[in-house]
C-alpha cells in the first residue's frame, strides 16, 4: 500500500552542491511501523541521519532532546495529533523543514499544519522521492498543479473536515453544525479521504 522506493542520490557530491546541507538530521514520526522503517531506510540512503518515533509522546521527546533540521510527521497517531509534535519542534527550533504526512488529507488540517510551521503536506501513500523532494524544495518553488479537480465526494469530505477543525475536533458540535447524526459523522471521520 505505501510504496517507498529505495532510489539513492549520487554519492561524491561536492560540499557546496549537497542539497541536504550540513545538518542532515531528520525526525520521522509515524505509528505505522513497517511504513516508518521503510521510509527511514529510504531517507538514510539519500543521506539523512534519521531518528524515528511511533507516537506523539516519543516524537515530542525526541524533538526536545535533539531538535531536527528536517521532520516528517504523520497527522493522526495512536496517542494524539502530529500537530502537537510540530509545535514541540517549533518551540525548540524555527528553521526545521517539516512535512505533514497523512492518510487523512484535508484542506483544514493542511492549513493548520502550515500555520504551525509545516512547509508542505503530503497525502499517503507518498513515496520516498515525494518526501525527499518536499523536504528539499526551495523557498518560492511551486509544486505542480494536479491534473484532475477534486471529486464531489472529496469536496464534501473537505467541507466536513473544515467544520470539524473549526469546532476544535469536537464531534458532537460538528454534527450539530452540519445537521448530521453524530454516529454518521464518526463513520465519515474514521474513513480515509475519497479520491
Amino acid at each position: 500500500m505505501n510504496d517507498i522506493s529505495d532510489t539513492t542520490i549520487p554519492t561524491g557530491i561536492p560540499a557546496g552542491d549537497d542539497p541536504i546541507g550540513e545538518d542532515r538530521s531528520l525526525l520521522i514520526v509515524d505509528d505505522d511501523g513497517p511504513f516508518l522503517r521503510r521510509l527511514a531506510r529510504a531517507m538514510e540512503t539519500r543521506g539523512f541521519v534519521v531518528e524515528a518515533a511511533e507516537s506523539v509522546s516519543e516524537g515530542i521527546a525526541r524533538a526536545k532532546n535533539n531538535p531536527p533540521r528536517h521532520a516528517v510527521v504523520d497527522l493522526r497517531l495512536g496517542d494524539g495529533s502530529g500537530l502537537d509534535v510540530i509545535e514541540a519542534i517549533r518551540a525548540r527550533r524555527d528553521d526545521t523543514r517539516i512535512i505533514m504526512l497523512t492518510g487523512y488529507g484535508n484542506i483544514a488540517t493542511a492549513v493548520n499544519a502550515v500555520k504551525l510551521g509545516a512547509i508542505d503536506y503530503l497525502a499517503k501513500p507518498a513515496d520516498a522521492d515525494d518526501v525527499y523532494n518536499a523536504l528539499l524544495q526551495r523557498t518560492g518553488e511551486r509544486p505542480e498543479l494536479p491534473e484532475n479537480p477534486m471529486s464531489a465526494d472529496r469536496v464534501r469530505w473537505e467541507h466536513i473536515q473544515r467544520v470539524y477543525e473549526m469546532c476544535d475536533r469536537n464531534v458532537s458540535e460538528t454534527a450539530r453544525r452540519l445537521n448530521m447524526h453524530r454516529r454518521t459523522l464518526q463513520r465519515i471521520l474514521a474513513k480515509r479521504a475519497p479520491k
